[in-house]
């Protein structure tokens, strides 16, 4: 069967069989170009996993849109007939929400207490299935329940039953003077988000019980559950016209969007740098190829001799580059399939056996390392492997076919 020279010569000098320094070299041109592809799959990985994460329990706790409006508790109901005409909201929730301290013993804690009701509070959020100990619909009017996130629990060393004082920064004269209002509340359950913030510092009680204790200082508004994330600043802001109270309106992409821009810079960060490990693998490349043409400089004047052109020569040289190059990228992109599938697991074993925490919750918000692979990142990163690996190519494959056959013999 025919096969073009300069690819049959390239794959002898790819075979595994071939021995000498050349193929060392190329093995190490292999190994850098598949370490540095499967860094960066993993790298890319875990940061979608950690995006995609924090993005599920941050709106798991805060609600696609909020709507505030002043007198919200005299008629919620009708306020929220309202909202849910316009199709793409699916579910409205009343809640008020103000700052507080927690006081047991001589322990002391700023919490954010958000008054909730919970039957209509279960669609919008995360809580419930993420309940330690307790159920949502534990917190009852006039009981003066508290749910608390196992974080906070933790540090008061409090479980279901005990008992916590809520001091609000609101002051009431009484008898011998001014003093803050406080009021005891009963732990009711716990529950776990997998996020340090919402874990450590959030205390849900319910909506008259807030309404009671905030009479002045509390916001009071409609959380929104839209069909769609994305859509969410406008669906909200459409429905909202329908009110006929005053209103504000604040969606998810206002209350956290420096954080997710943060998130995306620092994605794009990641692959430019990573992208140096490749580049420093395609250098191999090139000092592999200049001394593979170094070393065949006799080969090469033979072919010419034999009425090899000048395009035969830097094809046969590029082909070989590209050949090393799809072996590095292959070998890459499997191992950062399989590292990324596996790097939750492998980190948490790791954890288990040294006693170290790698991902502490206090500085990266969740407890574990997620990770997500996209395959449009894998296809972006081994194009853009090979492409630099293409370019690579170019000079020293342009050199070998520039020499003169006449002058190589000649020393012969």
């Amino acid at each position: 069967m025919f096969r073009p020279y300069a690819f049959f010569i390239s794959t002898r000098y790819t075979a595994l069989g071939s021995r000498g320094f050349i193929s060392f070299i190329s093995l190490v041109a292999v190994a850098g170009l598949a370490l540095g592809v499967m860094a960066l799959i993993t790298v890319l990985s875990v940061m979608n996993g950690f995006h995609q994460e924090l993005r599920s329990r941050i709106l798991g706790m805060v609600a696609h849109a909020t709507i505030y409006t002043p007198g919200l508790l005299d008629d919620w109901q009708q306020s929220a007939a309202t909202l849910l005409q316009h199709p793409q909201v699916l579910a409205v929730a009343p809640f008020v929400q103000g700052e507080g301290m927690l006081m047991q013993g001589g322990r002391m804690q700023a919490v954010l207490v958000k008054g909730i009701l919970p039957e209509a509070e279960a669609p919008l959020s995360i809580v419930d299935e993420k309940m330690q100990h307790g159920r949502l619909d534990n917190l009852r009017a006039g009981e003066f329940g508290i749910l608390l996130g196992a974080s906070l629990a933790r540090k008061f060393g409090v479980r279901p039953g005990a008992t916590l004082t809520l001091v609000v920064p609101e002051l009431r004269t009484g008898l011998t003077g001014i003093i803050p209002r406080l009021k005891r509340f009963t732990v009711q359950g716990t529950f776990e988000i997998g996020m340090y913030e919402f874990d450590s510092s959030v205390a849900l009680i319910h909506l008259q019980d807030a309404a009671r204790l905030f009479t002045r200082g509390g916001n009071e508004g409609l959380s929104l559950l839209t069909a769609d994330l994305m859509s969410a600043p406008t669906v909200s802001r459409d429905a909202a016209q329908q009110l006929s109270e005053p209103y504000g309106v604040v969606d998810w992409t206002q209350r956290h969007s420096s954080f997710f821009r943060a998130l995306k810079t620092e994605k794009a960060a990641m692959f430019v740098i990573l992208m140096l490990i490749i580049a420093v693998a395609a250098f191999n490349i090139v000092s592999m190829l200049t001394m593979l043409v170094s070393s065949k400089r006799h080969d090469i004047a033979v072919l010419r001799t034999m009425g090899a052109s000048t395009g035969g020569i830097l094809s046969l040289f590029m082909i070989h580059g590209v050949l090393v190059a799809l072996a590095g990228i292959l070998v890459g992109t499997v191992g950062g399939y399989l590292l990324a599938r596996n790097v939750t697991g492998l980190v948490t074993w790791l954890e288990t056996k040294t006693a170290v925490d790698f991902v502490p919750e206090e500085v990266y918000y969740l407890s574990e390392l997620p990770s997500s692979l996209h395959w449009p990142d894998v296809i972006w990163i081994d194009c853009s492997a090979f492409l630099l690996v293409v370019v690579a190519t170019l000079y020293p494959s342009w050199r070998a076919a520039l020499q003169r056959p006449a002058a190589v013999l000649r020393h012969e």
